[in-house]
């Protein structure tokens, strides 16, 4: 499939979204913040060594306005980081069992999710709007993705699939993310169709 023919073929999808009115077409279009959350201890690193990427002087800008053409933004730089990007864990990269950098050529999940972000604030979109935020998988295992709040729910960017989803869309558990005041800030998740608790490095 060329980039092309996914793009146009998630904009059509797309177009039914940015149809939507009021929050009866789904029960789940926002996640529920239910307190503050500790920072993946990779967040933690990386906001130290790189600390304008975890700021936001702005603040809370409020969900993004979802329009055709922020959506077509979002499917590609999606696409593109998934498609240029070989999956590696931080032990075959860098040797140590856990690190939250951007990837050059390899890098695991959390990794495709932050060049996600930077790319996507690079394109004009806010810091508030764009959350990296930990999952639990079916099997139990973490997991990191790129939340997008915007006007018609919380969208995924996942480097497991090329469709942009709403988060209760998709098979994952949500536990925390980023904080939309503050990127150095996390908070906790109530997934709302399974509550849950815990949480992962």
């Amino acid at each position: 499939m060329t980039i092309t023919t996914f793009i146009k073929g998630g904009l059509a999808a797309g177009m039914m979204l940015l149809g939507m009115t009021g929050v009866g077409q789904s029960a789940y279009l926002s996640m529920t913040v239910v307190g503050n959350a500790s920072p993946p201890i990779g967040a933690y690193q990386f906001c130290k060594e790189i600390p304008a990427d975890c700021s936001n002087p702005a603040g809370d800008q409020g969900p993004l306005l979802l329009t055709e053409e922020r959506w077509k933004a979002i499917l590609k730089i999606n696409y593109d980081v998934n498609s240029s990007i070989t999956p590696m864990t931080d032990m075959e990269v860098y040797g140590v069992e856990e690190r939250w950098a951007y990837p050059r050529t390899a890098g695991d999940c959390e990794d495709y999710a932050l060049l996600k972000r930077k790319k996507l604030i690079d394109a004009g979109f806010s810091p508030s709007d764009l959350l990296m935020t930990v999952v639990l998988q079916p099997n139990g295992d973490g997991h990191a993705v790129l939340t997008i709040r915007t006007d018609r729910g919380d969208f995924v960017l996942d480097n497991m699939r090329n469709k942009v989803m709403l988060w209760a869309d998709t098979e994952y558990t949500f536990l925390k993310r980023q904080s939309a005041d503050d990127p150095a800030r996390w908070v906790k998740l109530q997934d709302g169709r399974a509550v849950a608790v815990g949480s992962v490095k």
